[in-house]
């Protein structure tokens, strides 16, 4: 049988490439590439967020505060918590890690992409990690320090829209009058 095989593979280098596609194998899939998105030295050394990027980072954010309060409410019975448990959660928000966010270029433009965004291109890469989980945190706290806690946790009452809606689309906010970014998807519920 190995003697089988190395005439096999003989007679396969011989005949160069191509050959397979003689013997009735399947023609070769089509190859498809993506290359990382192209960062400007303020997208890659900054400690900020880039301006361009700040509306998408603001959905994440919210969505992500948005998940904390709902998991700790959860656990209370989705009544409302006391001041001291929705501070810590806020708090925990914001210093989580952000590992899984990070950039990628969607038809030349460099979009944020992670949970709570909308799903981009199946074939696309994405650059995580290096400053996108400080900036989000950073940016995170200061929603927070600027808002306020209870006001935060009051928009969350009222749901995830009125939370977007203080948070981002405000007269301030990052994504204030900008109508071509749609809506990221609500967070799915629990029903009980």
């Amino acid at each position: 049988m190995r003697a089988a095989l190395a005439a096999w593979l003989v007679l396969t280098l011989l005949a160069g490439p191509g050959a397979g596609d003689m013997c009735g194998d399947p023609p070769a899939a089509p190859s498809h590439s993506a290359s990382a998105p192209q960062l400007s030295p303020e997208e890659r050394l900054s400690p900020h967020m880039p301006e361009s990027l700040r509306c998408d980072a603001c959905h994440a954010i919210a969505f992500q505060i948005e998940e904390h309060l709902r998991k700790a409410e959860g656990k209370v019975g989705k009544k409302a918590l006391k001041e001291s448990d929705y501070l810590e959660v806020l708090e925990r928000s914001c210093s989580q890690d952000w590992e899984s966010y990070g950039v990628l270029e969607l038809d030349g433009e460099k979009r944020l992409s992670g949970p709570g965004l909308p799903r981009q291109q199946p074939l696309s890469v994405m650059v995580s990690g290096g400053p996108w989980p400080n900036r989000l945190s950073k940016l995170c706290h200061g929603y927070v320090g600027e808002q306020g806690e209870a006001q935060i946790y009051t928009a969350h009452r009222r749901g995830p829209a009125a939370l977007r809606q203080l948070l981002c689309h405000g007269d301030k906010g990052p994504c204030a009058g900008r109508k071509d970014r749609p809506d990221p998807p609500k967070a799915p519920q629990n029903e009980l």
